[in-house]
């Protein structure tokens, strides 16, 4: 018998978290559950001094329309790979789920609703094979978790991107300019697909598909013997050259790669290997940041919901995805460690290759 819930947010925030921890905590308070948030991640509950946030109906008024998370996050909270200093001054990580597990049946957690992306489903799986009832809401702007349509703060990053390659192509045309913007999305091209289709970019560069500089040149060199004396690239942060690799700016123990520094290099081997003015242009956590698109605060909301349902019904252990403009379920197990790249014979590519738009291959 379920009478206490426990939600979580893990990784980096997207627009539509609120929206979940609202749904969440409507229908259990609905069900005569307790409902508790996790602050900051699973790390906290690895400190007794941390109190759980209880979440009741004044706690989530107003929070749909919220960007970030009323429970904060983390992206260094992985239990099973807590940073630790060594006394000489060097890291290292250590499995410390034994602890959380215990944190959770002290204060009587009958079941997780666990937010997030793929590190999260990833930490969420390894829960689940030592016991814990889990239900996973997927979250990610880059919208690259296998099996689900969307997920959670994809459309409004695609939005945000899209009216600042917008707003970039009118001081490109205005100035003549070669303009390169880098957008997110890690390893998968979402979000740079997407945005570039909609803000009809001229060129649009991928991780799915290494891309030469002899074709973008060709590319920038058709225009201006057209007339047209600006192209607009739009890159993915994960893109690379061909034969080339991804741009990292660090790694920290415990958290995956930091990636960036891909339309910096671009912008500046396009000046070299033409007479064009470039400028590059890193969105970076703008596009995660705000009050989430219409389309993020409904499924947000309905994801919510569900994961409730299926906590009542006692199936758990699965995924909610959306299908459509419907919500279904998988098994955590299923997509955990798995990531959805762009097809590069899918209906997005084709369709910017009809248009005419140069993908760098």
């Amino acid at each position: 018998m379920i009478r206490k819930i426990a939600v979580n947010t893990g990784g980096g925030d997207a627009p539509g978290l609120n929206a979940v921890i609202r749904a969440v905590t409507l229908e259990g308070l609905a069900r005569g559950w307790e409902v508790v948030g996790i602050r900051n991640g699973y790390r906290s509950l690895l400190d007794n001094t941390v109190p759980l946030v209880t979440l009741d109906k004044k706690a989530v008024r107003g929070i749909t329309m919220q960007g970030g998370t009323i429970l904060g996050t983390a992206n260094r909270g992985n239990p099973f790979e807590m940073p630790v200093q060594l006394t000489d001054g060097t890291w290292t990580t250590e499995d410390r789920s034994d602890e959380l597990l215990q944190r959770f049946h002290q204060e009587g957690i009958d079941a997780l609703v666990a937010i997030g992306g793929d590190g999260s489903m990833m930490i969420a799986s390894k829960l689940i094979e030592k016991g814990l009832p889990v239900v996973g809401v997927p979250k990610t702007i880059d919208n690259d978790l296998p099996e689900t349509d969307f997920t959670l703060g994809f459309d409004t990053a695609v939005s945000i991107a899209t009216e600042a390659i917008d707003r970039i192509t009118t001081t490109a045309e205005a100035h003549e300019r070669v303009m390169v913007v880098e957008v997110m999305g890690r390893y998968a091209g979402w979000i740079a697909l997407h945005s570039g289709l909609s803000s009809t970019a001229d060129v649009i560069l991928l991780p799915e598909i290494p891309y030469t500089f002899e074709s973008i040149v060709k590319k920038i060199n058709d225009r201006e013997m057209s007339g047209r004396h600006y192209t607009m690239i739009v890159v993915a942060e994960g893109a690379k050259e061909k034969g080339g690799s991804h741009f990292v700016k660090g790694k920290v123990i415990g958290q995956a790669e930091q990636l960036g520094g891909a339309a910096e290099y671009i912008s500046r081997r396009i000046g070299e290997l033409t007479d064009k003015e470039t400028r590059h242009v890193v969105l970076g956590h703008l596009q995660r940041g705000g009050s989430p698109s219409t389309f993020d605060r409904l499924i947000s909301l309905k994801c919510g919901a569900e994961a409730v349902k299926m906590v009542d019904e006692g199936d758990f252990n699965k995924l909610v995805i959306v299908k459509g403009i419907d919500v279904k379920r998988v098994p955590i197990s299923d997509i955990a460690g798995k990531m959805k790249c762009v097809p590069v014979d899918g209906l997005g590519v084709s369709t910017a290759r009809e248009l005419g738009i140069c993908l760098g291959d």
